[in-house]
């Protein structure tokens, strides 16, 4: 029995290497820059966004988001058809291979709500985001007044 698990052990370790390498993936190969969050007054609901790069040979999916300083963090796109403005909660966002996907105004977010503490103008908060396959990247959010139209000076991650 016990010369059964000293030959089990390696492969049980292999099998964890490669199942940790596997939760790498998608994060691995994401680059974030202009993270910003667009900061409204009261207990309005918040809006992050960021550009995503995949530099990798693969699509990866952003499937959510969270924070420790928002109770809510939900991945929203926002359209507009008539003239009429809709937002809707949508389960992933492609970044494509070697490309790029954006969350800006006007179209792909992050609705947060639920801040605790309250968040002030230039505070940093951290987001994790949380791909397909299991891997979580965190990312430095920069809060704006509910003016800003874009990430003002915030760089690279």
């Amino acid at each position: 029995m016990i010369i059964g698990t000293a030959r089990a052990l390696p492969l049980l370790a292999a099998g964890l290497l490669l199942a940790t390498a596997a939760h790498a993936g998608e994060a691995e190969h994401v680059r974030t820059s202009q993270a910003w969050i667009r900061l409204l007054p009261g207990d309005l609901p918040a809006g992050a966004y960021v550009t995503l790069e995949n530099t990798g040979d693969q699509p990866a999916t952003l499937r959510s988001a969270s924070s420790t300083r928002y109770g809510s963090v939900m991945l929203h796109k926002s359209s507009s058809e008539g003239g009429v403005s809709r937002m809707a909660m949508v389960d992933n966002l492609v970044i494509p291979a070697h490309g790029k996907a954006e969350l800006a105004p006007g179209g792909y977010h992050l609705m947060m709500s639920k801040a605790n503490p309250p968040v002030q103008v230039g505070d940093a908060v951290k987001l994790t985001l949380h791909f397909a396959d299991g891997s979580a990247l965190d990312t430095d959010f920069v809060t704006r007044p509910a003016n800003a139209t874009d990430a003002g000076d915030t760089h690279s991650h």
